[in-house]
Formats: C-alpha cells, structure tokens, sequence
C-alpha cells in the first residue's frame, strides 16, 4: 500500500509533537514502521491520509464497542455541544452517567468523574491511602493502570512493548513504596503482607490484564487476594478501564462476582471521548472532598459532552446482553481460526481470549504473567502485523496489547480477516 501521506504527516508531526505522537504506542516504533494518520472512521473500518481502508481491531484502544460514528452517539455529542461544551459547574447528565454506572457496578455506592483512566487510579490510590493512613501500594508486573508515578513499576503496555525501564522520572523514594508483585502468584502476595502488612494501603489490579497482552487470572486468584485484602484492612482496587462494558454489561466483577472495594472505569464509558471514573463504598468515598480530608479536582471532570456520550452509549449498551454473547462467539470463533491456522503452518502460537478482546502471543507456552508474554517471539509479531496491515487489516502495533471486536463488525469483515490469516501465513 501507498503510505506517503502518511510518513509526510508523520515527519510533519516530529517537528512539533514530542516523538510525533501524543501517546508512545502510536508511533508504530515497536514494529519498526511509522504511524498510518486516520482521517475518518465508520464501523469496524477506519481509513487513512493516503484514502487506505481497514477492518480495525484497535478500536481506539478498546472504547470503540457500538464501532467508530455510531449515529446515536454522535447525535447525542452535537446536541450537547449546540448548548455548550463546558461549564465548570454540575449538570445532570454527571447524575445521569453515575446512575447507569452504579446500576451496572452495584460495588460503585458512591462515584466520581474524572477525565482519564489514569485520573481515575491515580485519584483511587491517593484515596486509599488516605484512607487507611497507609503509604505502600501492591501491583502485578505487567498491569498497566496509566502513567501514574506510583504505578510506572514493571509497567504493561507500551513501556513494556518498548524495552523502557519503568523508573526514569520517578523519585526512588516513592517508587519504593510500590510493591510489584506476579500476576497469578498469590503467594507472593501473602509473602507481602507477611513483610509490609499494616503499611500496605491498596492493592490495584486489572482482573483481566490487557496490557501485556490478554492474560487470564487463574483460578482463584482474585479470590484469594480479595480475601486476604478483607483479612488485613487494605484496599482492593480493580481496573476495569479496560473490561469494563467490554465483556458484559458491568465488569469483570458482574461476572465473577468478585466485588473489590473500589473500582477504576474509562474507555467505553466516554463513547469515544475522553472520561474516567472511580468509585466504590460509601466508607471509602465520603473521604474524598468536600465531605472529607483526600483532595481530588478537575477542571473538565464530567465533560457535557463526554458524559452525552457516555449516556448514549451505555443506554444502548444495557440492551445488548445477548448480542455481548453472540460477539463473545463470533471473537472465540475467530481465534480458533486464527489457533487452528498457524498450527496447520507449523508456526506456534498461543491465544488468551475472553469476550471479544484477544491477544495472539507467538510462543508455544501458556501465558500466565508478563514473564511468560515476554517470551512470545517479536520478530514473528513484527512479520505478522506488517503483512496483515498491508492487507487491510489493523491492529495493535505492539506484541503486548490487546486486539478488540465490536459490534460493528460484520461477517464480511471477519471473513475478510480469516483470508488475511491465510494469506499472511503463506509469506510468513
């Protein structure tokens, strides 16, 4: 494919934007490529500054469930705008957001807007921790929850994706305090608490990381953390900025029945537009100002026209319970495709899937944290998505993210993307 405009813009944008991108992995620098800039998108389809096409499996990330311009958001985004586009000052539409929110989440008693994913951890820790009067914070290597100093310790995403040490920028004596254990290792977990107990405040994680890849928590797991986290006075924080409406209406706590004690949202909330949200027990949240001591502000915190979108979103989405299995299908359908392909081409791979998000690791192992995802062979990544992106097909520019479907995509696209598999394997 024809790419020149694309590597005009790219040059273009390096003289003015920091690495010519505003968030790292978009720079395609993991596959030893340059950006394709999108100027529109329809569906599951998205089309670039040089007119090319493709079945998207980014979906911006994740938000993306309904596909790109779905007429109900969009119109629900023009009507806000035609009134304003912010205010500073409460409306409504907060009130109605939360309520779909806590509906979805009964664990949310009590919730709070912000603009981003990362306000959202950033605002939970610093709550928790105010909270307990405790300073250390407890991840899993691999897990992303935004670039938050407290939480840029053996990062997921595409720190990982790009080699960089989690620490540069990040004053020892704060990340000392955060404590990076493996996903899947509940043990190590107990061995924590055994060393730092009464000084540990939180514990945050993705349920079902999508930041080294889709990695399943293994049986019990969660269980046992939220169990020991009950045991001794922390905080259980899940991040389902990632899962949340992704793979049920709700989270990965609806289906697991796992109820932490506070909760990160982001991505499909906002509709494509920028949001965040944290929440959980009243206990909790009445810490926050002004009913208490932990500050938390935001200029565009619960955006008008965000939380339209947001609204129009979930009201659609609350709908769809059996359609979400029917994607769930089509999604399991598509990598046994994918699984039964590469075998038959003599290439090992290993697919963690769970609704409609993926991830295809080149190794022939079981990947259970972010060791055994770093092992998967990037060379094959790289040949694999430079062929599949020549033919049409786009995903992630990283061999540790997730690829997502929507509801948008039709059986002609996944179609179109199982005969990209196939011709793609013949030249790999």
């Amino acid at each position: 494919m024809d790419s020149s405009v694309s590597k005009r813009l790219f040059q273009e944008a390096q003289e003015v934007i920091a690495g010519g991108v505003n968030s790292p992995v978009r720079a395609f620098k993991a596959v030893h490529s340059f950006p394709r800039f999108i100027k529109s998108a329809q569906g599951a389809r998205i089309t670039d500054a040089d007119d090319q096409e493709y079945i998207d499996y980014v979906l911006s990330w994740g938000p993306m469930i309904l596909g790109h311009s779905h007429p109900q958001v969009v119109q629900a985004i023009q009507q806000a705008a035609e009134k304003g586009t912010s205010y500073g000052a409460p409306t409504q539409g907060e009130t109605m957001m939360g309520q779909l929110i806590k509906e979805a989440f009964p664990s949310m008693e009590l919730l709070r807007m912000v603009s981003s994913g990362t306000e959202a951890t950033m605002s939970a820790i610093r709550l928790a921790r105010g909270y307990t009067g405790r300073d250390y914070v407890v991840k899993f290597a691999g897990g992303y929850h935004g670039h938050v100093d407290s939480l840029l310790v053996e990062p997921g995403s595409g720190a990982a994706a790009l080699g960089i040490p989690g620490a540069p920028g990040i004053p020892s004596s704060l990340a000392g305090m955060t404590l990076s254990l493996p996903f899947n290792d509940p043990e190590s977990f107990q061995k924590a608490i055994n060393q730092y107990g009464d000084a540990i405040a939180c514990v945050i994680v993705e349920p079902v990381p999508g930041n080294m890849g889709v990695v399943l928590p293994q049986p019990s797991f969660l269980e046992k953390i939220r169990a020991l986290t009950k045991e001794h006075g922390i905080v259980l924080i899940f991040d389902e900025v990632i899962t949340g409406f992704r793979l049920t209406y709700g989270g990965y706590q609806t289906l697991s029945g796992i109820m932490p004690d506070l909760t990160c949202l982001g991505k499909i909330i906002g509709g494509g537009l920028p949001v965040g949200v944290f929440g959980g027990r009243k206990e909790i949240m009445n810490h926050l100002a002004p009913n208490g001591p932990v500050y938390q502000a935001g200029t565009l915190s619960g955006n008008p026209l965000a939380m339209a979108a947001g609204c129009a979103t979930l009201e659609i989405l609350r709908n769809l319970s059996e359609e979400y299995k029917k994607l769930s299908a089509i999604t399991e359908d598509l990598c046994r495709f994918i699984q039964k392909s590469f075998t038959a081409g003599g290439i090992p791979v290993t697919i963690n899937q769970i609704g409609s998000m993926f991830t295809i690791f080149f190794s022939p192992t079981q990947v259970t944290d972010l060791s055994s995802a770093q092992k998967s062979d990037k060379s094959l990544f790289i040949r694999f998505f430079t062929e599949m992106l020549e033919q049409g097909i786009y995903m992630a520019p990283s061999p540790l993210e997730a690829s997502f479907l929507s509801f948008a995509h039709t059986q002609g696209d996944i179609d179109k993307t199982k005969e990209s598999i196939v011709n793609t394997l013949k030249k790999m």
